[in-house]
């Protein structure tokens, strides 16, 4: 189960994404005369991307909630360590495209957001 500052989500996400990028310091970064790369790799970053095919409207505003502090923690599968880890994060966009009302309940349907690693 995914936790945002050790409470679970409301529904897990219907695709989850986990980017493993590196940093490097674009100062000492780059290609010499002889075409050979040189590289100053500073840090490894993940970025995870979700999204939901279905939502009520309360599990959305839950949802987001959770995620609306500048920063947070965040408990997700993480495929290099193959562990459940706990890194801080922000959210980026927060994409809810479409809603549906039926029987006096509105329905997000495609919800999506990236957590980048601070």
């Amino acid at each position: 189960m995914i936790k945002i500052n050790a409470i679970p989500i409301p529904k897990y996400p219907s695709s989850l994404s986990v980017l493993v990028s590196d940093l490097d310091d674009g100062n000492s970064t780059g290609r010499t005369i002889d075409g050979l790369l040189h590289r100053d790799r500073i840090a490894v970053k993940r970025k995870l991307e979700m999204s939901f095919n279905m939502l009520t409207g309360s599990e959305l505003s839950t949802l987001l909630k959770q995620i609306s502090g500048t920063f947070f923690d965040v408990e997700y599968p993480d495929p290099q360590t193959g562990l459940m880890e706990i890194k801080n994060f922000y959210v980026g966009d927060r994409t809810s495209p479409i809603a549906l009302l039926r029987d006096g309940v509105y329905y997000w349907s495609n919800v999506s957001f990236n957590f980048i690693e601070r």
